[in-house]
């Protein structure tokens, strides 16, 4: 099950068409104005906490009879239910004999967005009895339709609903889409016509789906007629990269789709274009839309492809998205903003949980990285959502919190070559110090895009050298690596200079052959 949560509909006594919400506390500042002065705005959501297990305590009358009428659904015997409400009750300034006629509304599972354990909500309903439901100032009372408003027609800086709203009032409709789509994975519906689907994929620990978000609206529009538009469909996936055993489950998705869809790519890592070729077997009529730095690296499309470079506009069935150019993670890494929700795809920019990787194989660049972070912080979404996660439901706060971690390393990186490290493995091994070895490898592409970035804003010390920089990468960064990997995983009595002078020396022994080798190949 997961973690298990218990969220409240708590109905106005005036208006049963409105309900309670409450404004969630935001995450802590940064203490440091370079940050905290980007704030996202108020997020309202249906009062929500953790359950709290029963512990011998025996259950009230109320709690027996939510028990009872879930109980085909979700096991709530080991819980206390009423203690739950009432710690609940208490942060709304309520008292447990405020709010009667409680029922059961429904339980919801979160898909396997990971890393962390899927969280299951059990909604359950009640009514303000005699207590004035006069708003304060972190609560306020709504009706369904106001918050659908506030979803689907986003204002600038205006209020946010967080998803529990939509998971626990909807209509229905995402279980009619799943039905629709008839596969079995999980599908999660937020913002409103926003789905996303995580698949299982070949991505890095410690993830291991990648989020296929899918477009599909049914009442269209006549916004798209016009030049502003360099792609239109019925429909739009993004970044198809599940695993081959899951394509026959991608494709019952885009047999379901109509058939004029839009394939939207955000860079070339297999993990995001695996299922491609499915969608070709399917839909031989989808365009593929993508930079065309990730086209060229895209093998096996043979379809219709439009190119874009930021800035593009694409009309789903008359909803618009707008294409952002946001290089860094690759160099052709593009983002999607759908203008109604104002929620951005982030691809790989951004991620779940931890910082996303820069691929410096593939163009990655620190400098790039940093510039479009500060764009996307300007687009100022209402949420962003990562291709390898959950929703971010405070987007600020998460790009100002990969803004900070990484000057932070890179500080620390700038410091080392003050202090006199020139080569690539000497800054590893001084940032590094207390990571264990096996990480360095992945460090050291972090520790040249920082490089890079320091040089172009000309923070290196005088004297540094990016050309010998350079040159102590590659192999000869390797072999002194695996000399200080091997020697930090052998006994001590034997982790002595000669033993790691011989390792070194080695290494240099099977470079020389590998270089003279080639030259003779060259040759022949």
């Amino acid at each position: 099950m997961g973690n298990l949560n218990l969220a409240v509909v708590i109905r106005n006594p005036i208006d049963d068409a409105e309900f309670l919400l409450q404004k969630l506390l935001p995450p802590a500042k940064f203490g440091d104005k370079a940050y905290d002065t980007f704030i996202d705005s108020d997020l309202w959501d249906l009062p929500s906490t953790d359950f709290l297990l029963l512990e011998g305590r025996i259950s009230s009358g109320i709690a027996v009879s939510i028990v009872e009428s879930c109980s085909d659904q979700v096991d709530l015997k080991n819980f206390d239910i009423e203690s739950t409400l009432n710690r609940l009750l208490a942060n709304l300034g309520f008292d447990f004999s405020h709010v009667g006629e409680w029922s059961f509304v429904r339980y919801v599972e979160e898909p396997e967005f990971g890393p962390d354990s899927c969280v299951s909500t059990c909604f359950i309903a009640g009514k303000l009895l005699d207590k004035d439901p006069t708003s304060q100032d972190n609560h306020k009372w709504m009706s369904m339709e106001a918050c659908f408003d506030c979803l689907i027609d986003v204002k600038p800086g205006s209020d946010r609903i967080g998803p529990l709203v939509l998971l626990g009032l909807g209509d229905g409709t995402l279980q009619a889409t799943q039905q629709k789509f008839s596969t079995s994975l999980p599908i999660q519906e937020y913002p409103p016509g926003v789905m996303i689907v995580p698949m299982r994929s070949r991505t890095l620990k410690p993830f291991k789906t990648t989020n296929l978000v899918v477009f599909a609206p049914e009442n269209g529009s006549a916004d798209h007629q016009g030049t502003d538009f360099v792609a239109y469909g019925d429909a739009l996936i993004v970044d198809p990269g599940c695993l081959k055993k899951l394509h026959v489950e991608l494709k019952k998705i885009v047999d379901a789709l109509p058939r004029k869809l839009i394939v939207f790519v955000t860079h070339h890592h297999p993990d995001h274009i695996d299922g491609l070729s499915a969608i070709q077997e399917s839909n031989p009529d989808a365009i593929l839309v993508a930079h065309v730095k990730t086209r060229h690296r895209i093998d096996g499309w043979s379809g219709d492809y439009t190119p874009v470079s930021g800035g593009e506009n694409i009309y789903v069935n008359g909803q618009r998205l707008t294409v952002i150019f946001a290089p860094g993670h690759t160099d052709g890494h593009m983002a999607l903003l759908h203008n109604s929700t104002h929620s951005l795809i982030v691809g790989d920019h951004c991620v779940g949980k931890g910082s996303a990787f820069l691929d410096i194989r593939s163009g990655g660049n620190m400098t790039e990285y940093f510039q479009s972070t500060y764009k996307i912080l300007e687009l100022s979404p209402h949420v962003v959502i990562p291709m390898h996660g959950r929703v971010n439901l405070w987007p600020k706060h998460m790009l100002c919190g990969y803004l900070k971690n990484r000057r932070s390393r890179e500080e620390s990186i700038r410091k080392a070559t003050e202090d006199g490290a020139r080569t690539l493995f000497d800054i590893v091994a001084n940032v590094y110090s207390s990571v264990d070895r096996s990480f360095w490898l992945a460090a050291a592409s972090n520790v040249r895009l920082h490089i890079d970035n320091l040089a172009v804003e000309d923070k290196l010390p005088d004297g540094f050298s990016i050309q010998k920089f350079k040159a102590s990468c590659g192999l000869r960064f390797v072999i002194r690596w695996t000399a200080s990997y091997i020697s930090s995983q052998i006994p001590l009595k034997i982790n002595e200079p000669g033993f790691i002078m011989s390792l070194i020396a080695a290494g240099a022994g099977y470079f020389i052959l590998y270089v003279l080798k080639r030259k003779n190949k060259i040759e022949s």
